[in-house]
């Protein structure tokens, strides 16, 4: 799959996104969420940062895929997940 990337203002605590695309003139809708995982001050460790992460990511809707992680901070780290479709064929 080819990439596009989209700037998205201001990230809050959660953002649902949804974007409507023509490819070849078929329309298909997808749908995004980008998620902040706060450390909550208490997590020191690069290792407990890790397994917190993956404990997320684990326990997360199966109805969505990871598709990014970005870059962490002290305070927390940032979850991007889309929607898995349940039908693949685009719309025309």
């Amino acid at each position: 799959m080819k990439e596009v990337v989209i700037l998205i203002p201001d990230l809050e605590k959660e953002q649902n996104i949804e974007i409507d695309v023509r490819i070849n003139g078929r329309s298909q809708s997808l749908q995004y969420r980008v998620e902040l995982l706060d450390w909550e001050g208490r997590i020191k460790s690069p290792t407990d940062k890790v397994q917190v992460l993956r404990h997320k990511i684990e326990a997360y809707d199966k109805d969505w895929e990871l598709v990014e992680v970005g870059p962490p901070t002290d305070k927390n780290i940032s979850l991007m997940f889309r929607k898995k479709s349940t039908d693949n064929s685009p719309k025309t």
